[in-house]
């Protein structure tokens, strides 16, 4: 993690704990098992579709949220970790654009 000088980095050990289990879950779980065909994140269908340009991830995150609403305790989490991984992916084929 960057040390932006701001309270150190100890202050967002939380936030890069989050961050690591959404990785996992896209690198080692859900993501590798059903998307991965051994390819890179960002030539997995995930940004593939997202370069369409139709706001597939941005949708997709959206759905991930709501779906964690209606499911409880880990499973929940689960679906946020999702909508992290999906607006990722955004971010990866937005800054392509740049």
């Amino acid at each position: 993690m960057i040390d932006t000088g701001i309270g150190g980095m100890d202050n967002y050990k939380s936030l890069q704990n989050i961050l690591q289990e959404a990785y996992l879950q896209a690198a080692e779980g859900k993501g590798k098992e059903r998307h991965a065909n051994g390819e890179p994140f960002e030539e997995q269908l995930i940004c593939q579709i997202g370069r369409l340009g139709l706001n597939f991830c941005l949708g997709q995150a959206v759905k991930k949220i709501v779906e964690s609403g209606r499911l409880e305790g880990e499973r929940g989490v689960k679906e946020l970790l999702g909508a992290i991984n999906y607006i990722s992916a955004e971010i990866i084929t937005r800054r392509e654009k740049i």
